[in-house]
């Protein structure tokens, strides 16, 4: 039987790195994995593990306005995301942790 619990983190962000192999636009197209490893050095230098996850995401169905990152539960969406966006991201992510 399932068990229904809690998310342990204050956020989890997901960065989609879904790739078509060129036949079609997808987030993978614009370095997303780039984007996610920054993240992921980002939580781990500012001492977040534990708190804020970062994972990869399969298609979040808005390819042509790719690379996505998006924060639950917060509901924050980014599109058309470059890695020197990263900075905006960890931005919002540490507001997010500053009102708890």
């Amino acid at each position: 039987m399932t068990k229904r619990s809690e998310s342990p983190y204050v956020s989890h962000v997901f960065v989609c790195t879904n790739d078509r192999g060129g036949q079609r636009k997808s987030c993978a197209d614009n370095n997303s994995q780039l984007i996610k490893d920054k993240l992921k050095n980002v939580v781990s230098d500012r001492g977040w593990k534990g708190k804020v996850r970062v994972s990869t995401s399969g298609c979040m169905g808005l390819c042509a306005k790719g690379p996505n990152v998006i924060i639950y539960p917060q509901k924050v969406w980014f599109s058309e995301v470059l890695p020197d966006d990263v900075d905006d991201i960890v931005s919002t992510i540490e507001r997010i942790m500053e009102d708890g």
